[in-house]
Protein backbone atom coordinates (compact mmCIF):
# COMPACT_ATOMS: atom_id res chain seq x y z
CA UNK A 1 0.00 0.00 0.00
CA UNK A 2 1.30 3.46 -0.89
CA UNK A 3 1.73 6.00 1.89
CA UNK A 4 -0.75 8.27 0.06
CA UNK A 5 -3.50 5.74 0.85
CA UNK A 6 -2.77 5.61 4.57
CA UNK A 7 -4.21 7.69 7.37
CA UNK A 8 -1.50 9.56 9.29
CA UNK A 9 -1.18 9.10 13.04
CA UNK A 10 0.21 11.52 15.60
CA UNK A 11 0.23 11.32 19.41
CA UNK A 12 -2.18 13.70 21.10
CA UNK A 13 -0.57 16.65 22.84
CA UNK A 14 -2.35 19.67 24.22
CA UNK A 15 -1.74 23.09 22.69
CA UNK A 16 -0.12 24.67 25.73
CA UNK A 17 0.10 28.14 24.22
CA UNK A 18 -3.68 28.49 23.79
CA UNK A 19 -4.62 26.12 26.64
CA UNK A 20 -8.38 26.09 25.97
CA UNK A 21 -8.31 22.28 25.90
CA UNK A 22 -6.98 21.91 29.42
CA UNK A 23 -10.20 22.61 31.31
CA UNK A 24 -9.82 21.52 34.93
CA UNK A 25 -6.76 19.34 34.32
CA UNK A 26 -4.52 21.85 36.07
CA UNK A 27 -6.71 22.16 39.15
CA UNK A 28 -4.83 21.36 42.35
CA UNK A 29 -1.62 20.68 40.44
CA UNK A 30 1.43 21.42 42.61
CA UNK A 31 3.89 24.01 41.39
CA UNK A 32 6.63 22.12 39.52
CA UNK A 33 10.28 22.57 40.40
CA UNK A 34 12.00 23.99 37.32
CA UNK A 35 15.45 23.39 38.80
CA UNK A 36 16.93 23.02 35.31
CA UNK A 37 15.62 26.34 33.97
CA UNK A 38 18.94 28.21 33.76
CA UNK A 39 20.56 25.48 31.67
CA UNK A 40 17.41 25.16 29.56
CA UNK A 41 17.39 28.88 28.74
CA UNK A 42 21.05 28.80 27.73
CA UNK A 43 20.56 25.71 25.55
CA UNK A 44 17.38 27.07 23.97
CA UNK A 45 19.12 30.31 23.06
CA UNK A 46 21.90 28.37 21.34
CA UNK A 47 19.36 26.27 19.44
CA UNK A 48 17.85 29.47 18.04
CA UNK A 49 21.19 31.09 17.31
CA UNK A 50 22.53 28.02 15.49
CA UNK A 51 19.43 27.02 13.52
CA UNK A 52 20.46 28.80 10.31
CA UNK A 53 17.24 30.83 10.25
CA UNK A 54 15.38 27.57 9.66
CA UNK A 55 12.31 25.68 10.80
CA UNK A 56 12.94 23.70 13.97
CA UNK A 57 11.71 20.13 14.34
CA UNK A 58 12.16 18.75 17.87
CA UNK A 59 12.59 15.00 17.35
CA UNK A 60 10.97 12.55 19.74
CA UNK A 61 10.20 13.48 23.35
CA UNK A 62 13.60 14.31 24.84
CA UNK A 63 13.62 17.97 23.68
CA UNK A 64 9.99 18.63 24.71
CA UNK A 65 11.03 21.14 27.36
CA UNK A 66 12.99 23.21 24.85
CA UNK A 67 9.94 23.26 22.60
CA UNK A 68 7.69 24.32 25.49
CA UNK A 69 9.95 27.11 26.73
CA UNK A 70 10.48 28.47 23.22
CA UNK A 71 6.78 28.15 22.37
CA UNK A 72 6.06 30.54 25.21
CA UNK A 73 8.93 32.89 24.43
CA UNK A 74 8.08 33.11 20.72
CA UNK A 75 4.28 33.00 21.04
CA UNK A 76 3.84 36.60 19.93
CA UNK A 77 6.72 36.70 17.46
CA UNK A 78 7.17 36.00 13.76
CA UNK A 79 8.88 32.73 14.78
CA UNK A 80 5.85 31.04 16.30
CA UNK A 81 5.11 28.97 13.21
CA UNK A 82 8.68 27.71 12.98
CA UNK A 83 8.56 25.39 15.99
CA UNK A 84 7.39 21.83 15.42
CA UNK A 85 7.27 18.63 17.45
CA UNK A 86 8.22 15.55 15.42
CA UNK A 87 7.04 12.37 17.18
CA UNK A 88 9.55 9.70 16.16
CA UNK A 89 11.38 6.99 18.07
CA UNK A 90 13.74 4.64 16.26
CA UNK A 91 17.26 4.58 17.58
CA UNK A 92 18.56 1.88 15.23
CA UNK A 93 17.29 -0.61 12.67
CA UNK A 94 15.80 1.62 9.97
CA UNK A 95 17.00 -0.82 7.32
CA UNK A 96 15.02 -3.66 8.96
CA UNK A 97 11.59 -2.00 8.83
CA UNK A 98 8.92 -3.81 6.85
CA UNK A 99 7.26 -2.22 3.83
CA UNK A 100 3.99 -1.48 5.67
CA UNK A 101 5.86 0.23 8.53
CA UNK A 102 7.85 2.37 6.10
CA UNK A 103 4.64 3.32 4.28
CA UNK A 104 2.97 4.32 7.55
CA UNK A 105 5.94 6.39 8.64
CA UNK A 106 5.93 8.16 5.30
CA UNK A 107 2.25 8.99 5.75
CA UNK A 108 3.03 10.39 9.21
CA UNK A 109 5.97 12.44 7.92
CA UNK A 110 3.90 13.75 5.01
CA UNK A 111 1.33 15.05 7.49
CA UNK A 112 4.20 16.77 9.31
CA UNK A 113 5.23 18.55 6.10
CA UNK A 114 8.35 16.45 5.57
CA UNK A 115 7.69 14.58 2.33
CA UNK A 116 10.43 14.79 -0.32
CA UNK A 117 8.19 17.10 -2.35
CA UNK A 118 7.71 19.46 0.58
CA UNK A 119 11.38 19.36 1.56
CA UNK A 120 12.41 20.39 -1.94
CA UNK A 121 9.93 23.29 -1.92
CA UNK A 122 10.74 24.73 1.50
CA UNK A 123 12.27 28.19 1.52
CA UNK A 124 14.08 27.66 4.82
CA UNK A 125 16.41 25.07 6.25
CA UNK A 126 14.81 22.11 8.03
CA UNK A 127 16.56 21.71 11.38
CA UNK A 128 16.11 18.46 13.30
CA UNK A 129 17.15 18.81 16.93
CA UNK A 130 17.33 16.16 19.62
CA UNK A 131 19.35 15.05 22.61
CA UNK A 132 22.12 12.91 21.15
CA UNK A 133 24.18 10.12 22.67
CA UNK A 134 25.41 8.04 19.74
CA UNK A 135 23.29 9.62 17.01
CA UNK A 136 21.11 6.57 16.35
CA UNK A 137 17.81 8.42 16.09
CA UNK A 138 19.27 10.98 13.70
CA UNK A 139 20.77 8.19 11.60
CA UNK A 140 17.45 6.35 11.40
CA UNK A 141 15.56 9.50 10.44
CA UNK A 142 18.15 10.44 7.83
CA UNK A 143 18.24 6.92 6.35
CA UNK A 144 14.47 6.77 6.01
CA UNK A 145 14.27 10.23 4.46
CA UNK A 146 17.15 9.50 2.08
CA UNK A 147 15.57 6.24 0.86
CA UNK A 148 12.25 8.01 0.38
CA UNK A 149 13.88 10.82 -1.60
CA UNK A 150 15.52 8.24 -3.86
CA UNK A 151 12.25 6.33 -4.30
CA UNK A 152 10.47 9.54 -5.29
CA UNK A 153 13.37 10.65 -7.48
CA UNK A 154 13.21 13.98 -5.70
CA UNK A 155 15.90 16.64 -6.02
CA UNK A 156 18.51 15.40 -3.56
CA UNK A 157 20.98 18.08 -4.64
CA UNK A 158 18.42 20.68 -3.53
CA UNK A 159 17.22 18.90 -0.38
CA UNK A 160 20.68 18.09 1.01
CA UNK A 161 21.47 21.79 1.29
CA UNK A 162 18.37 22.35 3.40
CA UNK A 163 18.77 19.57 5.96
CA UNK A 164 20.36 20.37 9.33
CA UNK A 165 20.92 18.16 12.36
CA UNK A 166 21.45 19.98 15.65
CA UNK A 167 22.55 17.60 18.38
CA UNK A 168 22.31 18.40 22.09
CA UNK A 169 25.11 16.46 23.72
CA UNK A 170 26.22 15.63 27.25
CA UNK A 171 28.73 18.30 28.28
CA UNK A 172 32.27 17.07 28.87
CA UNK A 173 35.77 18.45 28.85
CA UNK A 174 36.92 19.05 25.30
CA UNK A 175 40.16 17.64 23.99
CA UNK A 176 41.52 16.32 20.68
CA UNK A 177 40.37 12.86 21.81
CA UNK A 178 36.81 13.90 22.70
CA UNK A 179 34.29 11.47 21.19
CA UNK A 180 31.92 13.19 18.76
CA UNK A 181 28.94 11.26 17.47
CA UNK A 182 29.02 12.70 13.95
CA UNK A 183 32.62 11.57 13.40
CA UNK A 184 31.49 7.95 13.84
CA UNK A 185 28.52 8.25 11.49
CA UNK A 186 29.16 7.68 7.79
CA UNK A 187 25.90 9.31 6.70
CA UNK A 188 26.95 12.73 7.95
CA UNK A 189 29.55 12.82 5.19
CA UNK A 190 26.76 13.04 2.61
CA UNK A 191 25.78 16.48 3.89
CA UNK A 192 27.63 19.80 3.83
CA UNK A 193 29.84 20.18 6.89
CA UNK A 194 27.76 23.08 8.22
CA UNK A 195 24.71 20.79 8.33
CA UNK A 196 25.83 19.12 11.59
CA UNK A 197 25.96 21.29 14.71
CA UNK A 198 26.21 20.44 18.40
CA UNK A 199 25.28 22.15 21.63
CA UNK A 200 26.53 20.81 24.95
CA UNK A 201 24.20 20.59 27.94
CA UNK A 202 24.94 19.99 31.61
CA UNK A 203 25.03 16.24 32.18
CA UNK A 204 22.48 16.19 35.01
CA UNK A 205 19.99 18.19 32.96
CA UNK A 206 20.67 16.06 29.86
CA UNK A 207 20.01 12.91 31.87
CA UNK A 208 16.80 14.33 33.28
CA UNK A 209 15.36 15.44 29.93
CA UNK A 210 16.50 12.34 28.09
CA UNK A 211 15.94 9.59 30.64
CA UNK A 212 14.00 10.54 33.76
CA UNK A 213 11.52 13.30 32.97
CA UNK A 214 7.83 12.42 32.85
CA UNK A 215 6.47 13.02 29.35
CA UNK A 216 3.05 14.06 28.07
CA UNK A 217 3.01 11.39 25.38
CA UNK A 218 4.08 7.78 25.12
CA UNK A 219 7.16 6.98 23.06
CA UNK A 220 6.13 6.93 19.38
CA UNK A 221 8.03 3.81 18.36
CA UNK A 222 7.26 1.67 15.33
CA UNK A 223 4.61 -0.43 17.05
CA UNK A 224 2.61 2.76 17.66
CA UNK A 225 2.97 4.49 14.28
CA UNK A 226 -0.58 3.40 13.39
CA UNK A 227 -2.03 2.80 16.85
CA UNK A 228 -5.33 4.60 17.50
CA UNK A 229 -4.69 4.87 21.24
CA UNK A 230 -1.95 7.47 20.69
CA UNK A 231 -4.63 9.96 19.64
CA UNK A 232 -6.21 9.97 23.08
CA UNK A 233 -4.89 12.22 25.86
CA UNK A 234 -3.28 10.57 28.85
CA UNK A 235 -4.66 11.31 32.31
CA UNK A 236 -2.41 9.18 34.52
CA UNK A 237 -0.39 10.71 37.33
CA UNK A 238 2.84 10.86 35.32
CA UNK A 239 1.08 12.66 32.48
CA UNK A 240 -0.45 15.16 34.92
CA UNK A 241 2.97 15.86 36.37
CA UNK A 242 4.40 16.28 32.87
CA UNK A 243 1.54 18.61 31.96
CA UNK A 244 2.11 20.82 34.99
CA UNK A 245 5.80 21.11 34.17
CA UNK A 246 5.18 21.77 30.47
CA UNK A 247 2.59 24.47 31.19
CA UNK A 248 4.95 26.12 33.67
CA UNK A 249 7.69 26.20 31.04
CA UNK A 250 5.41 27.78 28.45
CA UNK A 251 4.29 30.44 30.93
CA UNK A 252 7.86 31.03 32.10
CA UNK A 253 8.92 31.44 28.49
CA UNK A 254 6.31 34.15 28.04
CA UNK A 255 7.82 36.34 30.76
CA UNK A 256 9.86 39.38 29.86
CA UNK A 257 12.68 38.17 32.10
CA UNK A 258 13.15 34.91 30.21
CA UNK A 259 12.74 36.51 26.79
CA UNK A 260 15.41 39.05 27.71
CA UNK A 261 17.70 36.30 28.98
CA UNK A 262 17.27 34.40 25.73
CA UNK A 263 18.07 37.57 23.80
CA UNK A 264 21.22 38.19 25.84
CA UNK A 265 22.47 34.64 25.34
CA UNK A 266 21.78 34.79 21.60
CA UNK A 267 23.63 38.10 21.36
CA UNK A 268 26.74 36.35 22.70
CA UNK A 269 26.75 33.85 19.83
CA UNK A 270 29.01 34.37 16.77
CA UNK A 271 25.96 34.31 14.51
CA UNK A 272 24.78 37.64 15.95
CA UNK A 273 26.59 39.23 13.02
CA UNK A 274 23.82 37.86 10.77
CA UNK A 275 20.79 40.04 10.13
CA UNK A 276 18.20 37.39 10.98
CA UNK A 277 19.77 36.81 14.40
CA UNK A 278 19.73 40.51 15.23
CA UNK A 279 16.09 40.69 14.15
CA UNK A 280 15.26 37.75 16.44
CA UNK A 281 17.06 39.39 19.36
CA UNK A 282 15.04 42.53 18.73
CA UNK A 283 11.75 40.62 18.76
CA UNK A 284 12.60 38.83 21.99
CA UNK A 285 13.60 42.09 23.66
CA UNK A 286 10.29 43.85 23.03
Amino acid sequence: MDSEDLEPFRPFRWDLVRRQQLGSLMDASPEPDLWFLDELIDCSAKVLARCADGELYFVGRSPDSLFDLLSGALADSSWRGRLHLLPFSLRWGAEDLTGPLVAQLRANLTAAGLSPHELARKDRAVVFTDLVSEGGTFESLYTLLRDWIDDERAQWDVIRRKLRFLGITWRQKTSPKTWRWQQKSDWTGELPRKSITNISLDGEVWGYLGNRQDKLTASFHQQRWSEHSVRRPRHDQDARHALAEAVALVETGRTREVRNRLARHIAEEPTVSERWVRALVSELSR
